[in-house]
């Protein structure tokens, strides 16, 4: 168990480290955008996605990506998953107070409250959970995972490019809902243990992993370019923790401490409200810094920031 609370800690400042660094990056490429560059519903472009991508600070935070994605998998079977997604998703912490640094954000007494709240629901949550239940699935659910992360991942790209800038949070959404069921095709692999290539190569459930993981950070990536950093990864939040965790306790035999249920689901019900909160007040300052006269000083903060590193 505290192997895996560590890793899944590691993974989670990966993540969130990383995430401030890509919103650096989306948002200066989202700057330099020419008129070609937005869709005709106001959103990013797939040329302008793509510069995000090769800006300095989106390649190091996608490195940070991939190094928690491999801590988060090995934290994913070592843990029950709601206790091993919500740990993670507490790297909304991180990108809270990174980005007051990175991004020139200020957060508000909400804001840091609602971060408090996630913070104590995942002591509860770890003071309740139980040993991770079985991975062992027919391989029929593998090939529901797998249409399923596809009908995600490739619907929600649609529609997210139909909505344009009104997308930011959906967008945040069905990243997260991808890496939950990154999360859960993790734990379900067959061939891993034992080792055995030819069986994991020929498990769907590989592939549901490679597809809602990319899925999942180019929508990410989206989300980032078009709202605030802190209600996106909120967002993304309530994608990767809430679905994830009920099919962790009702497939897979995850379960709390005897007598510590209560506790586990009121520290579930506090993570993930308390993400929903810091959406809401996120997304609502950063509306009124577009309206504000500090604007313009709000946008060059990023590029400060990239100076200063």
């Amino acid at each position: 168990m505290l192997i895996g609370l560590l890793t899944a800690v590691a993974a989670s400042i990966c993540y969130g480290t990383g995430s401030v660094l890509q919103a650096v990056g989306s948002r200066k490429a989202a700057r330099a955008a020419t008129e070609g560059q937005v869709t005709a519903h106001g959103g990013p472009s797939l040329s302008s996605t793509a510069q995000a991508a090769m800006t300095w600070q989106f390649i190091v935070g996608t490195v940070l990506d991939f190094v928690g994605f491999g801590l988060g998998a090995l934290a994913a079977r070592l843990l029950p998953l709601f206790l091993s997604q919500t740990v993670i998703s507490a790297n909304l912490v991180i990108t809270a107070v990174l980005s007051v640094r990175m991004l020139g954000i200020r957060l508000s007494r909400a804001e840091w409250s609602s971060i408090a709240v996630v913070c104590s629901a995942l002591v509860l949550l770890a003071s309740a959970a139980g040993p991770e239940g079985g991975g062992h699935t027919p391989v029929s659910t593998h090939w529901w995972l797998l249409a399923i992360s596809v009908l995600l991942m490739v619907g929600g790209t649609v529609v997210v490019r139909l909505l344009g800038a009104r997308a930011a949070i959906l967008a945040g959404l069905l990243s997260g809902l991808g890496f939950g069921a990154l999360g859960v095709g993790v734990r379900v692999l067959n061939g891993v243990d034992p080792f055995d290539l030819g069986t994991l190569l020929a498990d769907p459930a590989l592939y549901a992993v490679l597809v809602a993981g990319v899925g999942g950070m180019y929508l990410h990536t989206v989300a980032l370019q078009l709202g605030s950093v802190n209600g996106a990864t909120a967002a993304l939040v309530v994608g990767e923790t809430v679905l994830p965790g009920m099919i962790g306790v009702w497939w897979l035999g995850d379960a709390s401490r005897p007598g510590f249920g209560w506790l586990a689901v009121l520290g579930f019900v506090l993570a993930v409200s308390g993400a929903v909160a810091v959406a809401w007040f996120g997304t609502e300052g950063a509306a009124d810094a577009d309206a504000g006269p500090d604007a313009g000083h709000a946008d060059a903060a990023p590029e400060l920031a990239g100076e200063r590193a």
